[in-house]
């Protein structure tokens, strides 16, 4: 290729306006575009009408108060993991933080459906070991409490990661210090290591509560059936009850969730300001203290929890879609697979959603892993604050609650595309476009990471050999950064795989998605096929799981979120 097809830094000319196209279509149009028709609906109106609903004050309360209790139950579960799996010297510390992380992989739908089958009269599993509660009575996770509850559990890995990032950058130097200078292990604990790790804890803590604010699966599956409506489910239930002034409601609605997500960060800069947290020593080095006596209990107070949050509701989900039908004791008599058959033979939507999920993951995974690569080099080998700026507009979309998102697509699409005149509003195409979007982030990070551990001079030493960009991507850079592709492939085809969120509002006849093949199952009352779909879901996610964790040792630092 000619001289004059590269850049000064060699890299080719079409590679920038590569980058530009790519952060453009998938960042900067969509949020524009939602930015507009809320300034303009705002000027026409529509925001003093609809400031004027109960409905919507209503669920902003709603929605402050199931994300600030679910930040508590998440803090206190996560953080207490977070130090007792770092700090300590708990036997099967990897099991248990591998099982800790997966309620955060589960769609959340699937962990309202497992609670649901766990708890409640109707419970299958608690009806064949004579528990359940007596007919008539309520089912409890109907309730705020309980949406509150299930975001705690769903989003206490958030917390243990952040967390525990901070509690492995601890140094250890200062902890024999105190120790040498007398003080117990307590005092230890409690005088410099904790305070130590609050930046972590307050972090993990913001985006525990972020997540609350932009969550659909739960609220939509343990809120609606109690007119107990949130920002995203009232987003859904306008959304389907489509009229004139639905775009610049959802509009509006869109930015209040994002003004109360930039609340809750800000409120955390604001705890954070002004104390510093610096330590002196050698990072990475976990200070062990030992439980002694008490590591018994404290093992058998940790298994205890997992079980608790993972594997009894998962029992129950795998209970109830053994069963006939919702609500009927499972016994050796009436155990049948007629679920599975249905869901996997018989049942078309579930067929079309198999395939539309998979299609979908293959095709975001296998498009931002392209993306990623070019995008990544771009942002690593590109000397400029540009590159600065175009690593944070990747970063924005997977950053705003996906339902916020969803409607940026929307408002986006609706209309023909200009010059094409061809509409892709209502098509699998949108969704694919809006996954893409969200997804760049996570597939962005561990390349990145991976480009930046590579010593420059192997490129350098290629382009004076005369290796053209090409050859330098095909032979160089891409074999030396394929274990952190890889990762981030498989990565964001299990995100993708059940996403929710983004599809709930996006879908239309023929383009279900596993989740909203889920969420529609379980709304026309068919409890066990939601069930048998969200037993397979689960098992795709742990197999999954358990295949990146045996890549583990090729990747570099930081690439799977639930190692170190």
């Amino acid at each position: 290729m000619p001289s004059s097809a590269y850049s000064r830094n060699s890299q080719p000319r079409w590679l920038f306006p590569f980058v530009a196209i790519v952060i453009v279509v998938l960042s900067v149009l969509p949020l524009a575009r939602l930015t507009v028709t809320g300034i303009a609906s705002a000027l026409k109106g529509d925001a003093g009408r609809l400031l004027a609903d109960p409905a919507l004050w209503d669920a902003t309360l709603n929605t402050l108060t199931t994300s600030f209790l679910g930040l508590v139950a998440a803090a206190i579960l996560g953080g207490s993991f977070a130090v007792l799996l770092t700090l300590f010297d708990v036997r099967g510390r990897n099991a248990l933080g591998f099982l800790f992380m997966l309620p955060m992989m589960i769609p959340p739908q699937v962990t309202a459906l497992s609670w649901i089958g766990l708890t409640g009269p109707s419970s299958t599993l608690l009806k064949a070991i004579g528990m359940a509660p007596p007919l008539g009575s309520p089912q409890p996770l109907y309730s705020i409490g309980g949406i509150a509850l299930l975001f705690g559990v769903q989003h206490a890995p958030l917390v243990y990661l952040a967390m525990r990032a901070g509690l492995l950058a601890l140094p250890k130097e200062g902890v024999e210090a105190a120790r040498l200078s007398g003080a117990s292990s307590w005092r230890v604990l409690i005088d410099i290591v904790l305070p130590l790790a609050t930046p972590g804890l307050v972090a993990g803590a913001a985006i525990a509560f972020v997540s609350g604010i932009g969550n659909f699966g739960i609220p939509a599956i343990l809120g609606i059936p109690a007119s107990i409506y949130t920002l995203p489910t009232l987003i859904y239930s306008k959304f389907a009850s489509f009229g004139p002034t639905t775009f610049s409601d959802i509009s509006i609605i869109s930015a209040l969730i994002t003004l109360l997500a930039l609340v809750g960060l800000s409120v955390e800069a604001r705890v954070l300001r002004g104390r510093d947290f610096r330590a002196i020593g050698h990072s990475g080095q976990v200070a062990l203290f030992t439980l002694s006596r008490h590591r018994l209990a404290v093992e058998v107070l940790l298994w205890g929890l997992t079980c608790v949050i993972l594997v009894l509701p998962f029992l129950a989900l795998l209970a109830s879609s053994l069963a006939p039908a919702y609500g009927v004791p499972l016994t050796v008599e009436t155990a049948t697979l007629h679920a599975y058959e249905e869901v996997l033979l018989r049942q078309s939507v579930t067929q079309t959603a198999f395939a539309n999920s998979l299609t979908l993951a293959l095709a975001t995974a296998l498009g931002l892993l392209l993306i990623s690569v070019l995008l990544g080099y771009y942002i690593v080998q590109t000397r400029s604050r540009l590159a600065g700026v175009v690593g944070a507009l990747a970063e924005i979309p997977y950053a705003l609650p996906g339902i916020v998102l969803a409607v940026a697509f929307i408002l986006l699409f609706a209309a023909p595309l200009p010059v094409l005149g061809v509409s892709i509003y209502g098509t699998v195409w949108i969704i694919l476009i809006a996954y893409l979007s969200s997804f760049l982030a996570v597939s962005l990070k561990p390349v990145v990471s991976a480009y930046r551990q590579l010593d420059p001079s192997l490129e350098e030493a290629a382009r004076l050999a005369g290796a053209g960009f090409s050859r330098r991507m095909r032979d160089v850079m891409v074999p030396m950064i394929a274990p952190a592709a890889g990762s981030s492939v498989i990565l964001v085809f299990l995100i993708a795989c059940n996403e929710l969120t983004i599809s709930a509002l996006l879908w239309s006849a023929g383009t279900q998605t596993l989740g909203v093949a889920i969420y529609n199952l379980d709304d026309s009352g068919s409890f066990n096929l939601a069930a048998a779909l969200s037993v397979l879901v689960v098992l795709l996610v742990v197999v999954l799981m358990l295949f990146l964790e045996l890549m583990a040792r090729r990747m570099p630092v930081g690439a799977l979120p639930w190692r170190r």
